[in-house]
This record gives structure tokens, C-alpha cells and sequence, in this order.
């Protein structure tokens, strides 16, 4: 049996997903459910992965399955491709399986050339209908299959207006539109030089490869390495008769949700624009009206189209995004998906849909993205100054949030300005696929046109961004980098802050607050927390982040890197006296003046975590990362010290390495100069204390974890100062006290050797940043220089800093701990690298059988959710 590379809308269904892609399947369900659907074909995606293994080519096998099923498309439609009296004319549109909306590209009108546009305006009677189909059909041809940029043909149709003087599309005859065409092939021909193709089969053959190339376009790769799509899955091509919006008055077209994809409010929410096709709502070049006017213009397709709705939701039992067509007065469905939303819609979709009896509690959990938390733990506008401000202008909330910054006129300048550490607003006409990295540099997005809908709206709220769309008000003048609003001209770098709930817009800067969990959010953590095993604590240093943490529900601090204390003012100077003594003695007295500092730091943190787990982790950078740099500050410590300024500076050039990230750090520290970690001890035991004896009701337990460790004998070293010191602070005080001493892995050594390891550990963490480093070999601070080349050559998909690397990274964990426990069955793990707060990871980390993750304050909610979705998935 030849592989089936070609399936008939009719032979699909929703559960092949992964062949047919979204889009696909979903045509499928939508068509064995009885739906209006123009049918068609779908292209699989294993023809994408072909087509990339040909060397980007569709070999013979596929190409005559293609030209199979155009037959098949024939008999169903009663139509034929290139035909004078019934022509078929197709849409050709990408589907993957994760929807990535804007990322890859559309055609519609294929199967057009001079001889049918002429038979069909004189059949139909409706000669501008024809030729625009045409104009658009060469426009979009040209552009996705052929490269040839839009704008040439976006002059071409602005100066026709301006020479023609009216302002819409709309308003240009059928005579004008001829001309149009006629100018966009000849522009087709000097820029590709050939003639536009006029063989249906040549065009159809064009865009499926178009659309199997646009699989590997920067903006889809960009998206993919954003929300962890794999490149191996490709992307399906959908062939679809054509319905047409753009016949006329009794025409239109439309894109709508069956809840509202900004605040998951239960009502059908959406734009229609009449005499259009889909690309005019999507590209927000015209902005539409809302779907409640179609009532009033379309009855019956309205009334149908409320049926279908409520079909679809409840077939799917999710929120719907669909796209349809009213073709004189018929309702045509192209497509339905879960829609895009945001996180305060995810989340009241969520419960509702449990409230309705559509979804249990664990499938309300698993049905939201983690990474979308992120969005509502961020400020918002301060209520106040919101209401002592006067919107400078208004356009449509798209994506919520607060943002405020500097204005920019252009993704480049977006990603430059962040770059340099700013805060900007990128303002544009409207926002195309290509502007996706600006989008991701800036705090908020602002655009003239466009709707609800519009591929600018639709990023915003995948990627959590607050945009507003859609404001006519603004006299855009983006060659000169300024717009006016209100009567008020606006520069590059002025600043404004745009509201994403609201679509309000003001001059300025208006100050934000900090989120709080609570209603829907505090509901579906609720659910997390009651079906997760895995504990989530917080990576902090400071009271402030901990009781943060704390109120997003972290169960302990698994990492307190005691370094950062040292920074400030009065401390360093002790910590600089330690590190250019010559004796021990003088060492012992420097350390003894940074002792109550960290002392009382550690009660601090006690005290916030209000007798949950404290990880504390002993010093871990080299020491030249201490030292002074400026001259003055020698001088000073020349003078604390007795000693000459030339003297300091050789002690500070002594300090220098070559490869400090393997050099003189982490308990290599306190094998050479012991009393810092018994300095650390002495604090670390006495905080406790003090702190036990406030709270009789809490446990306080300190954990405390040597960093860097590769030997089991220089790990027991260590400890032994560690427990020593730790047990004669405990005898002198004559209380009682329970205190762990465990170590951190990060040399690929000491997940190796974790037996011998865990017979001196009482428990394990496992620093992802580091293990990374030293099992890829990459310094950390550096792979940026090289990584972009590593994905652009598909040799990495992602940057193994962000998101954990489960093949060789996940495979020294896994050995670690089932090397680790059986020798210690008490040993308890964790991870405290950045990884802990990614979704992924935290899932890889259930599966292995780690105790906790903990990470950053803020993405302790996202650990919660993702830990919660593991234990549903593993079940």
C-alpha cells in the first residue's frame, strides 16, 4: 500500500490531528457533524516533512495524489479548475497542529486567469467582484509564493485611490481594478521575470509548496521556539472551494469567538465586514463592524450561525474561534479552532465550563497554559491615577494589561530600545506577521487599524503583551516617526501608557500596582494545588521576594544564595577586609563583623517563610567577583587594611582567573579558607534559634546546601566543619534543634558519582544553570553569540538555559537520583536552577521523581499549574 498522502474533507475527523493538522481536522469534525462547509482536501504533514526530506521538493507520488483529488474536489463541487462556464476557485491555506496564528501564509481566489475573470463578470454579471478576486489572487500569489513584497502592491493601490480620490478599496470600479491587475502583473513580471502563471495546476502546485516552505519562515520559528513547537511536526495544506464574501451587499465575511477571548464572558463576540474577504478582518486593514450587525443585515445566516455556535462549543465543550462567509445571503463555516485568550479569560472559561458541566475540575486545570499565568502577575494601572486621567484617545482593548513606555515606530527600534534597557510602546498602522520580535520587546502595542481579530490581537494576547487595535484617531505619519493624537503630536521616545482591558490610551505615564491571586485564580490554584504532588518552593534572597513568594504559594525557599547579601555598602568592606588579610586571625576578625548582618538576614527570611523549608546556600562565586575596581575604593581599603595601594592590587591581580566559572569558587572556598563557612554556620544555627524560640508553634528546620561539590570526600570535609560548628551553637545555647546539610549538583561528576555522594548529603538540588553549562560546555553568558546560528541550521530548536535538556541534562538527574536514593532512602531532591519555573521542565521533573522545583517569586503560580498538569497527564 503507497502512503496516503491526500485525505477528502469527508475522510478525516477531529482525533487526527497530528496527520491532518488543526485546521484539517477540525474541517473534518466540522463536516461530519452536518456543517455548512466548502469541501475540499487536506495535504498531510507528513508531505511537509517529505517535502523538506526531497530537498524541498514534492516528489511524484504526492503531486499525483494532489492532481487525484482535484478530480475528487471536481465532483463534489460540480465545478472544474480553469473551466469558462463553472470554474473552481480554491483557497490554499497552512494548518499545523498547534495553531500559530499570522505565522504562516494564506491564498485565496487560486485558479484565476484573464479568460475565466472575463467569464465569470460576464456570468455573474458582477464584473468588479470578478476583478477584484483577481487583483487580490495576483497580490497574494505574488507575495507568499513568489516573495515579492506587499508593499509594491499596496503603493500601487494607494496611489489608484489618490488618483481615482476616494479612501476605500471598496470605492474603486471594476475598470479601475482591471488596471490594478494589469499593473500587478506587470510588476510580477520585472521583479520574477516571467509571466504570472495562468495553468490552475502550475498555480495550486506554487502555493502548497509556498505554504510547506513557510514552515520554516523566521516569524514561524521564532513562534515554535516560543511555545515549544517541534520543528519535526510540519504543517498540513488545506484545498477549499472558494465561498465569496466579496460577491457584494448581500456578501460578507467574519471571524467570531463564542465567548469573549479578553474576559471569558459567556456571549458571541466578534467582527464582520460586508463585500469582503477574510484577509480584510485578519489584516485589520478595514476595521469591521461587530457580529451583533449582522443580525440586521443577514437574518437567516445570523440565526443559523448562532446555532452552529452553540453546536461547536458544545461539541468541543471549549471556546471557539471560527471564520465564515455569507455568500448571498448563505453561511459558509472555513474553520473553527479553541480560541486564542487571555489568561483572565482562560481561567473564567475554565470555571465556568466546570460551573456548566462541561469539564471536571482536572480537565478545567489541564486546559490552561501555564505560561499565560504570567500575564496576571504583572502590574496593573493604580486604580487612582487611572481615574484622575483623561484618555488622550480610545481604540479597542485587545490584549489586557498595563503598559506604559516610550513610543517606537518599527519592530527594529522595538528590539534596539530594549535592548539598550527601555521601556517602549510600539505604535504602528497595523502590525504584520514580520513585526513579531518588536512585539516581544515591547511593553504594549498600539495599532490604527485592525480589530479584535486582527493578527495584531491575536499575537498580543498569545504572548501576553497588552495591546490596543483599532484606533482611528491617530493621523499616523510613520515616515517621519510621529503620529497626532488629540490634537497632541507624539515623537519617538515620548511617553505614553495604553490600557489592554480597556483601550484606553494616555499621554504620560501612569503608575501601576501589583497583581493579587484571587476569584478564578485563586479557584483553578485551588484545583492545582489539590491534584499536584510535587512541592513548589521560591528562589529569593531577600524578606521582600520571600513573602512574595509566599503569596503565590510557595511552599518553602529553595535556594537563598547568601552572596547577594554581601553587596551592600557596610558589609563589603568587611568581606573585602577578609579577603586581603594575610592571617587567619585577621580573617576570623573581618568575618566576625559580617556575622550579625547575615544573622539577621536569616531571621528575616525565617520569619517570612513562617516556618516552611529554608534552603540556604553557602558562598559560591570566586572571590575577585568582591573585589574593588575603582581607584578610590583601593585606596580605602588600602587604608582599612594598613597596607599600599600597589600592595591591594596585587592582591586583587592575584585574585584573577583564567575560567573563574571552574575556578576558586563554591566549596572549594571553604576547603581553603574553612572559617567563611563556619562564619556562615554560626548564622545560619543562631537565626534558627532565635527564631524557634519567638515561634514555638512553627519547625524550623535549616537546610543548608554546599554548592559545587564533585567528590564525596571533599564534600564530607566540608560538612564535617559544617556540623562540628553547627552542634557546639546548639550545646551552647542547650535547646534542641533539627538542621539538614545537603549539596548541590551542578558538576556532571557529581551526578556520576551520586552514590558516594548521597552517603554524606541529606539532600540533593539539582542546579540546572550550571549542570546545563558544564554538560554542554557552553558558558552561559556567551552561547548567545552562537545559539542563533545553532537554531537557524536546526541544529537546536531551543536555548537549553530556558528550557531543561531532557535528553542528556535529564539523563545525569535521573542517574543522580536513582543512584542517590537507595544508598540514602531519606534523601530528599529538588531543582533550583531557572528551570524550575518552565512548564516542560516541571513536567520532566514530576516524571523523575524529583520532591520540589523552586523558582523565581513570580513564576511560582506556573509551577503550581504545571505541576498539577503533570499529575493529571501521568494518571
Amino acid at each position: 500500500m503507497a502512503n496516503k498522502w491526500v485525505y477528502l474533507f469527508s475522510e478525516g475527523n477531529a482525533n487526527m490531528r497530528e496527520l491532518l493538522g488543526g485546521k484539517g481536522a477540525n474541517l473534518a469534525e466540522m463536516t461530519g457533524l452536518g456543517l455548512p462547509v466548502p469541501q475540499g482536501f487536506t495535504i498531510t504533514t507528513e508531505a511537509c516533512t517529505q517535502y523538506y526530506e526531497d530537498g524541498r521538493e514534492i516528489n511524484e507520488e504526492i503531486q499525483g495524489q494532489i492532481n487525484e483529488y482535484i478530480v475528487k474536489m471536481e465532483e463534489i463541487t460540480g465545478k472544474k479548475f480553469g473551466d469558462k462556464e463553472n470554474p473552481l476557485l480554491v483557497s490554499v491555506r497552512s494548518g499545523a497542529r498547534a495553531s500559530m496564528p499570522g505565522m504562516m501564509d494564506t491564498i485565496l481566489n487560486l485558479g484565476l486567469n484573464e479568460t475565466v475573470v472575463n467569464a465569470i463578470a460576464e456570468k455573474s454579471g458582477n464584473a468588479r467582484w470578478a476583478w477584484d478576486c483577481y487583483r487580490r489572487f495576483i497580490q497574494m500569489y505574488s507575495d507568499v509564493v513568489m516573495e515579492v513584497g506587499k508593499k509594491y502592491f499596496e503603493e500601487l493601490i494607494d496611489k489608484m485611490k489618490a488618483d481615482r480620490g476616494v479612501k476605500q478599496d471598496v470605492e474603486l470600479t471594476a475598470d479601475d481594478l482591471k488596471e490594478l491587475a494589469a499593473q500587478f502583473k506587470a510588476e510580477y513580471k520585472e521583479k520574477i521575470g516571467e509571466d504570472f502563471p495562468d495553468d490552475p495546476k502550475e498555480q495550486l502546485m506554487g502555493a502548497i509548496k509556498a505554504v510547506f516552505r513557510s514552515w520554516d519562515n523566521p516569524r514561524a520559528n521564532v513562534y515554535r521556539r516560543d511555545n515549544d513547537i517541534p520543528y519535526s511536526w510540519g504543517t498540513a495544506v488545506n484545498v477549499q472551494s472558494m465561498a465569496f464574501g466579496n460577491m457584494g451587499d448581500d456578501c460578507g465575511t467574519g471571524v467570531a469567538f463564542t465567548r469573549d477571548p479578553a474576559t471569558g464572558e459567556k456571549k458571541l463576540m466578534g467582527e464582520f465586514l460586508k463585500n469582503a474577504q477574510g484577509e480584510d478582518v485578519v489584516a485589520g486593514v478595514r476595521t469591521p463592524m461587530p457580529i451583533a450587525q449582522m443580525e440586521q443585515e443577514f437574518p437567516e445566516a445570523f440565526e443559523e450561525f448562532v446555532k452552529v455556535c452553540e453546536t461547536l462549543e458544545n461539541h468541543y465543550r471549549d471556546m471557539q474561534d471560527m471564520e465564515f462567509t455569507v455568500e448571498n445571503r448563505k453561511l459558509y463555516m472555513l474553520q473553527t479552532r479553541n480560541g486564542k485568550r487571555t489568561a483572565q479569560a482562560a481561567l473564567q472559561i475554565a470555571c465556568d465550563l466546570v460551573d456548566e458541566g462541561m469539564r471536571t475540575e482536572e480537565e478545567a486545570v489541564a486546559m490552561i497554559d501555564p505560561r499565560n499565568l504570567d500575564t496576571l502577575l504583572h502590574p496593573q494601572f493604580d486604580a487612582a491615577a487611572l481615574k484622575a486621567a483623561t484618555p488622550a484617545g480610545k481604540g479597542l482593548g485587545a490584549s489586557p494589561g498595563a503598559a506604559c513606555g516610550k513610543v517606537v515606530f518599527t519592530a527594529d527600534d522595538a528590539v534596539e530600545w530594549n535592548a539598550r534597557g527601555e521601556k517602549v510602546v510600539l505604535v504602528r498602522l497595523e502590525t504584520s506577521p514580520e513585526d513579531i520580535t518588536g512585539m516581544k520587546a515591547s511593553q504594549g502595542i498600539l495599532t490604527v487599524r485592525g480589530g479584535m481579530t486582527s493578527h495584531a490581537a491575536v499575537v498580543a494576547r498569545g504572548m501576553g503583551t497588552c495591546c490596543v487595535s483599532g484606533c482611528g484617531d491617530i493621523a499616523m505619519d510613520e515616515e517621519n516617526k510621529k503620529f497626532t493624537l488629540a490634537g497632541k503630536e507624539y515623537h519617538e521616545g515620548d511617553f505614553i501608557s495604553i490600557d489592554g482591558s480597556t483601550g484606553n490610551i494616555y499621554d504620560g505615564i501612569i503608575p501601576t500596582v501589583d497583581a493579587k491571586i484571587a476569584g478564578t485564580f485563586g479557584r483553578i490554584m485551588g484545583w492545582a494545588d489539590k491534584y499536584r504532588t510535587l512541592k513548589v518552593r521560591t528562589n529569593a534572597d531577600t524578606p521582600a521576594d520571600a513573602k512574595k513568594a509566599r503569596e503565590l504559594g510557595a511552599e518553602g525557599i529553595g535556594l537563598c544564595r547568601t552572596e547577594h547579601m554581601f553587596f551592600e555598602e557596610d558589609r563589603i568592606a568587611a568581606f573585602r577586609e577578609m579577603i586581603c588579610s594575610d592571617t587567619v586571625e585577621e580573617r576570623e576578625a573581618a568575618l566576625e563583623k559580617i556575622l550579625p548582618y547575615q544573622q539577621g538576614d536569616f531571621e528575616a527570611l525565617y520569619e517570612a517563610l513562617e516556618g516552611n523549608p529554608v534552603t540556604i546556600r553557602f558562598l559560591d562565586p570566586p572571590l575577585h567577583e568582591f573585589v574593588p575596581t575603582e581607584e578610590e575604593d583601593i585606596k580605602k581599603l588600602a587604608d582599612a587594611q594598613g597596607k599600599t595601594v600597589e600592595e591591594i592590587k596585587t592582591i586583587i591581580s592575584s585574585l584573577h582567573e583564567f575560567n573563574p566559572m571552574m575556578g576558586h569558587r563554591g566549596l572549594r572556598l571553604a576547603v581553603t579558607y574553612p572559617e567563611i563557612a563556619k562564619m556562615q554556620t554560626k548564622a545560619v544555627i543562631r537565626a534558627a534559634i532565635n527564631v524557634q524560640k519567638k515561634h514555638s508553634d512553627w519547625t524550623v528546620k535549616p537546610e543548608i546546601m554546599i554548592p559545587l561539590s564533585c567528590d564525596s570526600k571533599e564534600l564530607k570535609y566540608v560538612k564535617d566543619i559544617v556540623v562540628a560548628t553547627a552542634d557546639a551553637e546548639i550545646a551552647a545555647a542547650g535547646v534542641e534543634l533539627e538542621y539538614q546539610v545537603g549539596t548541590m549538583i551542578e558538576i556532571p561528576r557529581a551526578a556520576l558519582t551520586a552514590d558516594e555522594i548521597a552517603k554524606q548529603a541529606d539532600f540533593f538540588c539539582f542546579g540546572t544553570n550550571d549542570l546545563t553549562q558544564m554538560t554542554y560546555g557552553f558558558s552561559r553568558d556567551d552561547a548567545g553569540k552562537f545559539l542563533d546560528a545553532y537554531y537557524d541550521a536546526k541544529i537546536f530548536e531551543n536555548d537549553p538555559f530556558a528550557k531543561l535538556d531532557q535528553v542528556g541534562v535529564g539523563k545525569l538527574m535521573e542517574m543522580a537520583i536513582k543512584l542517590g536514593k537507595p544508598v540514602n532512602p531519606n534523601l530528599h531532591v529538588g531543582i533550583c536552577g531557572e528551570h524550575g519555573g518552565d512548564p516542560s521542565s516541571v513536567e520532566f521533573c514530576h516524571k523523575i521523581g524529583l520532591d520540589y522545583v523552586s523558582c523565581s517569586p513570580f513564576r511560582v503560580p506556573i509551577a503550581r499549574l504545571a505541576a498539577a498538569q503533570a499529575a493529571i497527564a501521568n494518571k
